[in-house]
């Protein structure tokens, strides 16, 4: 009985070597099938500016079609999109003010300005303290207040002394709630108490030193 089930397991193992199948022989590649990876380096290529014979005009350098502009860009009304319009600052806010505009204002300008001109407006900042070379100026100072709105927006866009432009950063709207927050900042700190709606003036009674 031992001497079968050997016999068997041996018969078993020769049919299961004779079932596998043969690994197929794997050609190496020729040298025609290699990725070439320094083809880029040994390219010919222009250097800008240089000729080109391959142009009409002869030049390497191609102008866009006429007409095209950067697909980010913000066209339109100057007065609205760079905040200047018949080569003069515009003097009131070209898009609708109103509370909810303001308020987003506040937040945008939180988040972007209050860091260098503070939260106040005044200038008075923990950033403000360490710029020894020139402080951020007071935005709640009457000069500044006394900007048409379209010379704070146009600072916002194009930067100003050390400060850079935010125009990659903030969009449109978010500029002009800006510009209306700044404006009513400055209102706030000149108002007269007297003339503040009685709930505003008790509040103010409270709360101010």
């Amino acid at each position: 009985m031992r001497g079968r089930s050997a016999a068997l397991a041996g018969l078993a193992a020769a049919i299961c070597v004779g079932c596998t199948p043969a690994t197929p022989e794997v050609e190496e590649p020729g040298e025609s099938d290699l990725l070439d990876l320094e083809r880029m380096i040994r390219q010919k290529r222009y250097a800008p500016y240089e000729p080109a014979e391959m142009f009409d005009d002869g030049a390497v350098m191609r102008r866009p079609p006429d007409g095209t502009v950067p697909n980010d860009r913000v066209t339109g009304d100057p007065g609205l999109t760079r905040g200047v319009t018949g080569g003069a600052y515009v003097d009131r806010i070209p898009i609708p003010v109103t509370l909810e505009l303001v308020q987003y204002g506040q937040g945008r300008y939180e988040i972007f300005c209050g860091a260098c001109h503070g939260v106040a407006g005044d200038g008075e900042s923990e950033v403000a303290r360490h710029m020894t070379q020139r402080r951020p100026p007071s935005l709640v100072d009457a000069r500044v207040q006394a900007f048409p709105p379209g010379r704070i927006y146009q600072v916002i866009v194009e930067g100003y002394g050390l400060m850079r432009s935010y125009e990659p950063h903030i969009p449109l709207r978010e500029r002009w709630a800006i510009v209306a927050y700044v404006k009513a900042l400055g209102r706030s700190r000149a108002a007269a108490l007297d003339a503040l709606p009685p709930p505003l003036r008790e509040r103010a009674l409270k709360e101010l030193p």
